[in-house]
């Protein structure tokens, strides 16, 4: 027992842990680098690629041949040259086979190798393959010993450590691969762009990057699509990484009833089931809306995703937003990492140029001097032959009167002092070689060995030479396989990409209902008519429903919706549907996540969200139906969230009314429902955060009066008056200095005088002459009219009518005001026609105390 235990103690080796875990990591992430995930720079290869071809090329798998099973194939690898498992290697066999991955592809497969789609190639057993014209071309004077041999992992066999090949295959088929502590992700390229460039690298080492992007402007993907921009095309060619942005090639067809993006290229890696099945849930999720449908139409002719865009959605807006959710549109990321002399190295487009080059000079060199070598022996073959045939009837003497054949050989050697290959040779020269015209043939042969010996020292000795010879047989290689470009290269960075551009920047009128739905209409559509006309439909409404707000603003403008409470949202004014003038719109749920227990309230409209001193000296300022008044500085409301932020903390019994965009030094007026309004200068209002509430603006008379609007006078607007209109349809302008300046939360000064015919005040404005003003009632009807057609009056007159309300119990729900069309002058209504203006009420002169 003592025994076994001395003997088992003397085999343990006790080792430091962490030196040997240390040792141990550093070994495997070598073989894993330098035998595995990484490719040779000078033939794009790796390991299970090399021995790939290799094993096909061993048994006749050429592309003139019948096909062979692929498990033939992988067996072959296996039991020869790669001992690890068959679905690694019959994985490397489908992707060389693979035209969506590879550039130029090097195996011809027979059988269901996938598809785009990630479907998986089908079992080894049931495919077929052999190979391409292109990939014999990589193997080409492999047996003129043009690269060095290392034995098998059982040194039975030899393999190649490189191929010899004549194709810049690293940069035409790229490569990608994780080895330990380091990956690479090599774009491929087009196989006549990038022989154009090692020509101009063989015609002047010293070329520069930009000079070589003359030649290869950017990475050709064998799925097409589009590369956007050029700057990290250049970053990655100058320093090894970079960020090729690509983009899906599509087009919209509208065929009049309906619109639809359809897509025939998608970007380089991306799988299109899955592209599709993401648009889907996109479209479902309503994080894009105005997808009605995507199909899959892709067939013999090419790939064709149709996405169907809804009726009242613009396919261009709906296209941007898949751009930029979707994988019609990614970024191909550069790291061009690859073992130079066996040792990672991140590399240049020239280092990939100028190592691949070598390797073909180094290849090209050891051709030479392999077919010198073997022209040479010819030669001096064919040297003993000639003496031999000119002294033919001696050497048949000689052979004649030799006991054995070396005693020929010995007698041959001599008498014409040959060496014995010399006479070996002639020994075994068949009778038929006699004749004169073998001898001449011989001759001619020797003649021609001259001339080739002659021209293999010279590329040998003729550096000049040497490098023609290399440009001749890229340019051979070109001749045979380029194709043509397949991606497209827009010289526009994909950052530069506006959905602004698609849309002029026109003026719009965005309409809002009661119910929650909403649209925009060119300006155009609403024509100037006379005041006091019944104007005319403007949206198809329920029963239940009315138009409730109208806006003003262009169509490149950003619209931030504030709702009932009190959170912010936003839309590009080209993101809402465009609707004719009498629709009735869209449901703003389908547009922005509101919760289903909030609702819009009202809507301000911005030209500079994203300049950021402007937001810096900007604010939102509000004002609540309870009459308080709070602002916040813009730069709170300048980062758009899809889920929408708070805008202000707003209480049960209350909710926003009015909202506008101030400078810091506005003058603001705010309006009561029972005829009133306060002036006072926006400093009384000091800048507060998205989460407070406010201080009081104005002081309300009783339960029944509330807040109607708020104008905000800037100092460029102290010259135009304040327009008020009351629910019945009457109007009338003042003045800005007959409402006195105070101090906020007073109950302000009489700005109508209301009436049963005038009802109450509905809104306040800041007009000048120049403007055309809109009024909408709740049953849809709408009238644009000039404003200078509504004289300027003391600020308690009752006012002119502006609408003719046809039906009754109908009111006003909403007005503002916009630019006068060209000739407005001729829809200006005569004096004649006006309504007869109340006399006015004696002005009040005391404004109530302020709070």
């Amino acid at each position: 027992m003592d025994e076994t235990q001395n003997l088992n103690n003397d085999r343990i080796i006790k080792v430091d842990l962490n030196r040997e875990m240390r040792s141990s990591y550093i070994d495997y992430s070598m073989s894993v680098i330098v035998a595995r995930a990484l490719p040779d720079v000078r033939d794009g290869f790796k390991p299970v690629h090399r021995r790939i071809l290799y094993g096909m090329l061993g048994i006749g798998n050429t592309h003139n041949s019948p096909y062979k099973k692929s498990a033939r194939i992988v067996g072959e690898v296996l039991g020869k040259y790669h001992p690890h498992g068959d679905s690694s290697v019959y994985g490397a066999l489908v992707r060389l086979a693979q035209p969506w991955n590879m550039r130029q592809v090097l195996v011809d497969g027979q059988g269901n190798f996938g598809s785009v789609d990630g479907d998986s190639a089908a079992a080894m057993r049931y495919t077929e393959a052999r190979l391409t014209q292109l990939g014999e071309a990589m193997m080409q004077d492999l047996d003129k010993e043009t690269v060095d041999m290392r034995p098998n992992f059982d040194d039975t066999l030899q393999e190649p450590t490189v191929m010899p090949t004549r194709i810049p295959n690293f940069l035409v088929n790229g490569a990608t691969g994780i080895a330990v502590g380091m990956a690479t992700n090599v774009p491929t390229h087009n196989l006549g762009e990038v022989i154009d460039g090692c020509v101009a690298y063989v015609d002047n080492p010293d070329i520069t990057v930009d000079e070589l992007m003359q030649h290869i402007p950017a990475p050709d993907f064998p799925t097409g699509g589009i590369i956007c921009g050029l700057q990290g095309v250049k970053e990655a060619y100058a320093t090894g990484r970079g960020r090729v942005v690509m983009r899906a090639r599509y087009e919209i067809e509208d065929e009049g009833t309906h619109t639809a993006i359809v897509v025939t290229e998608i970007p380089y890696g991306v799988n299109k089931a899955e592209l599709i099945k993401k648009i889907a849930m996109l479209s479902n999720e309503k994080k894009v809306v105005g997808i009605s449908n995507v199909n899959d139409e892709t067939g013999r002719e090419g790939m064709r995703i149709v996405i169907e865009v809804k009726r009242d959605a613009n396919a261009n807006v709906v296209l941007n937003k898949l751009l930029k959710l979707t994988d019609l549109q990614c970024a191909f990321s550069v790291n061009n990492i690859a073992l130079v002399h066996g040792r990672p190295r991140l590399l240049t487009l020239k280092d990939c140029i100028r190592y691949f080059i070598e390797h073909r000079h180094d290849v090209v060199i050891r051709r030479t001097e392999f077919d010198l070598r073997k022209a040479q022996e010819r030669a001096h073959i064919l040297d003993g032959l000639i003496i031999a045939s000119d002294n033919i009837d001696e050497v048949v003497h000689i052979i004649r009167a030799s006991k054995t054949p070396q005693d020929a050989i010995e007698g041959l050697m001599k008498r014409f002092e040959l060496d014995e290959i010399q006479a070996k040779a002639i020994v075994e020269m068949r009778l038929r070689q006699l004749t004169g015209l073998q001898q001449e043939q011989l001759h001619a042969e020797y003649d021609e060995l001259m001339r080739k010996i002659d021209y293999y020292n010279r590329i040998l000795t003729d550096d000049e030479l040497c490098k023609k010879v290399i440009k001749d047989e890229l340019l051979e290689v070109k001749d045979k396989w380029a194709e043509p470009r397949l991606t497209e290269i827009q010289p526009g960075e994909a950052d530069d990409f506006n959905p602004e551009d698609f849309f002029a920047n026109d003026p719009m009128m965005i309409t809002t209902s009661h119910l929650g739905y909403i649209k925009r209409t060119p300006l155009s559509e609403f024509h100037s008519q006379n005041r006091g006309g019944i104007g005319s439909k403007l949206s198809s409404t329920r029963d239940a429903d009315f138009i409730d707000k109208v806006y003003r603003a262009n169509m490149h403008d950003t619209l931030l919706f504030f709702t009932q409470k009190g959170r912010c949202y936003w839309l590009k004014v080209y993101e809402v549907p465009e609707g004719v003038k009498n629709s009735k719109g869209r449901a703003i749920q389908n547009l922005l996540n509101i919760p289903g227990d909030d609702s819009l309230n009202t809507m301000i409209h911005v030209q500079n969200l994203k300049d950021e001193e402007f937001c810096r000296t900007h604010y939102i300022t509000f004002c609540s139906k309870k009459g308080i008044i709070k602002k916040t500085v813009l730069t709170d409301y300048s980062r758009p969230r899809a889920n929408g932020v708070n805008a202000i903390n707003i209480r049960e019994d209350d909710s926003i009314v009015s909202v506008s965009l101030t400078d810091g030094s506005s003058e603001i007026v705010i309006a009561t429902r029972n005829g009133r309004a306060i002036r006072f200068n926006e400093s009384k209002v000091r800048a507060m955060g998205r989460n407070a509430t406010g201080v009081k603006g104005v002081t309300l008379e009783g339960n029944d009066d509330e807040v109607v609007g708020m104008i905000c006078a800037w100092a460029q607007d102290m010259q135009s008056t304040i327009l008020v209109v009351s629910e019945n349809g009457i109007g009338k302008r003042s003045l800005i200095d007959d409402y006195r300046l105070t101090g906020r939360g007073g109950k302000g000064v009489k700005t109508i005088n209301i009436t049963e015919k005038t009802g109450k005040l509905v809104a306040i404005l800041l007009v000048h002459d120049e403007n055309d003003l809109v009024v909408i009632n709740k049953s849809g009807t709408a009238i644009r009219v000039p404003v200078k057609s509504i004289s300027v009056q003391g600020r308690v007159t009752q006012g002119v009518k502006i609408i003719e309300l046809a039906k009754r119990n109908d009111t006003i729900s909403s007005v503002c005001h916009v630019e006068a069309e060209p000739d407005d002058e001729e829809a200006t209504t005569p004096d004649e026609l006006s309504e007869p203006v109340e006399p006015a009420a004696p002005a009040e002169t005391e404004e109530t105390p302020n709070e």
